[in-house]
């Protein structure tokens, strides 16, 4: 089969992504053989093509998402179309979804929701798994008040859905005017004081990773509020400059949420209890990708790596 093989041969080495001819996996005792259509190249995927993550194992095919269809494994299972994600180890230290076909636990697969494509369904595993965490460790309920930081990006879109499935009111905060918070005009949030009667938020998402703004949204939180943000700069400063008895006097809570913990069952898990929702119409994937065939996708890597381009691209196996 072809695969996008992760190579690097000393720690010092940058790593090198090529298309590689590999054996088609062979089905071992619970697990199952898919045919991937589709696999979603997602920041995280570029940035361990780049050599960030320093438990990735090498050589390693790459890829966190995909969707596909079950070809060999249970009776029960076979000819199923199924999606998943990564969790810890597919991609890291278990060969990814980049590939035509891949080998995973039956326990790590998730129905794809019928109103999905394979392309659709690729591309929703990581961001809706980390928004499914971030829900929950803020333990959101309808009567909160959820402040969204970065609501345009994947991770925010899906956060932002999640959140109104549930009932609560959601603030959209963007670097643009399609929210209702432009981070670039206001980066003290002082327009949430209007959007709350000077209340504040309940909780606060942040998706961007900014310690200035993520200072700043820790300030616009009422009492009991909660702020659970997923991601940090790459370089520079990382501290957060914290008023400790404001923040305790205000009985807040501050959550770090990292997707790359989990294992892939639970992301199974978290994949298989939204999948209804899709099929409702309740939750949508982001309709901005660019399809790439495998033969193609080295270079689109090397186009994002290099930011020669902002397009999402979704690599395809099939024609």
């Amino acid at each position: 089969m072809k695969a996008l093989q992760l190579l690097r041969e000393t720690v010092s080495e940058t790593p090198r992504l090529i298309l590689s001819d590999l054996p088609k996996p062979a089905i071992i005792p619970n697990h199952v053989l898919i045919k991937i259509h589709a696999s979603a190249i997602h920041p995280s995927d570029v940035g361990n093509a780049s050599g960030f993550f320093p438990y990735t194992q090498y050589p390693r095919v790459v890829g966190r998402d995909y969707a596909g269809v079950v070809e060999e494994g249970p009776r029960e299972l076979v000819g199923q179309e199924v999606y998943g994600t990564s969790g810890h180890s597919y991609a890291f230290t278990k060969d990814g979804f980049q590939a035509e076909y891949c080998l995973i636990h039956e326990d790590e697969i998730a129905l794809k929701p019928e109103t999905l494509t394979f392309a659709e369904a690729a591309t929703v595993g990581v961001p809706f798994t980390t928004a499914s965490q971030m829900v929950e460790r803020a333990a959101v309920t309808e009567s909160d008040t959820v402040l969204v930081l970065g609501a345009s990006g994947a991770v925010g879109s899906a956060a932002s859905q999640l959140v109104e499935n549930i009932g609560a009111r959601v603030i959209r905060a963007t670097r643009d005017e399609s929210g209702q918070v432009n981070t670039d005009k206001d980066p003290e949030l002082n327009t949430l004081d209007a959007l709350t009667d000077g209340k504040g938020v309940d909780v606060v998402f942040d998706t961007v990773g900014s310690p200035a703004l993520t200072v700043n949204g820790l300030k616009k939180l009422a009492t009991s509020g909660r702020l659970v943000f997923i991601s940090a700069p790459k370089s520079g400063v990382r501290d957060l400059n914290i008023d400790m008895r404001d923040f305790y006097r205000s009985d807040l809570s501050l959550f770090g949420c990292n997707s790359l913990n989990p294992s892939a069952k639970e992301m199974a898990r978290r994949l298989n209890a939204i999948t209804k929702l899709f099929e409702s119409g309740k939750l949508k994937p982001d309709g901005r990708w660019t399809p790439v065939h495998l033969d193609q996708a080295v270079e689109a890597y090397d186009k994002l790596r290099k930011k020669a381009t902002r397009e999402k691209r979704i690599k395809e196996t099939s024609a």
